[in-house]
């Protein structure tokens, strides 16, 4: 081989060499170019993790929110509940009252045509119509009287005012007499009576 072939072997050998080593260093830019572009990609992502989760002041403000919302909410119901309450209160007795007027006016009805009448049978007569009215009127609505005379005593329906020596041996520790009559309303007990207790 002469000097010539070998100088051109030399050279074509270092070219190799070279051509290698710049293929390699092109890899390695290559690979580190695509390590550079995944971080920036992950770190991207993060980034828009990130700005996905929300931060505790923005937690903060959105219960803050709601919170005075809920109150808002309950404040417009307790006011309105109280303004129907006391509406209700306020007519509450309006339909019993306009089943009492009625009698009301048969009371003055009677008052006025008395006022000459000599005639006493008549006048009892009178209030004993009015009255019964009144009674049916209210037994319509739920009232009942306590019939007491005659029945034990018993202190949840009753008040003893009095005892007094009992008129029979059967009578002892029963209701003798009733000062005030006592009444139920729908079974419930509207008025205690007050009564006089043989002993």
């Amino acid at each position: 081989m002469s000097k010539k072939d070998k100088k051109k072997q030399n050279t074509d050998n270092e070219k190799d060499i070279k051509n290698e080593e710049q293929s390699a260093q092109n890899e390695q830019t290559a690979e580190k170019a695509v390590d550079e572009k995944e971080t920036d990609n992950s770190n991207g992502s993060d980034q828009k993790e990130e700005k996905k989760e929300p931060t505790w002041e923005d937690k903060y403000n959105e219960l803050n929110d709601r919170y005075l919302r809920l109150y808002s909410e309950f404040e417009n119901f307790r006011r309105r509940t109280a303004k129907e309450r006391v509406e209700m209160m306020n007519n509450a007795g309006s339909d019993m009252i306009k089943e009492v007027l009625p009698v009301l006016d048969d009371m003055e009805r009677a008052i006025e045509s008395n006022k000459d009448s000599d005639d006493i049978e008549s006048i009892k007569e009178g209030f004993n119509l009015v009255h019964n009215k009144l009674f049916k009127t209210l037994e319509g609505k739920g009232l009942k009287p306590m019939n007491s005379i005659g029945e034990k005593f018993d202190p949840e329906t009753a008040d003893a005012i009095a005892k007094i020596p009992a008129p029979e041996k059967k009578m002892k520790g029963k209701v003798v007499d009733v000062v005030e009559k006592g009444y139920y309303l729908n079974d419930s007990i509207l008025r205690y009576a007050k009564v006089v207790v043989g002993e």
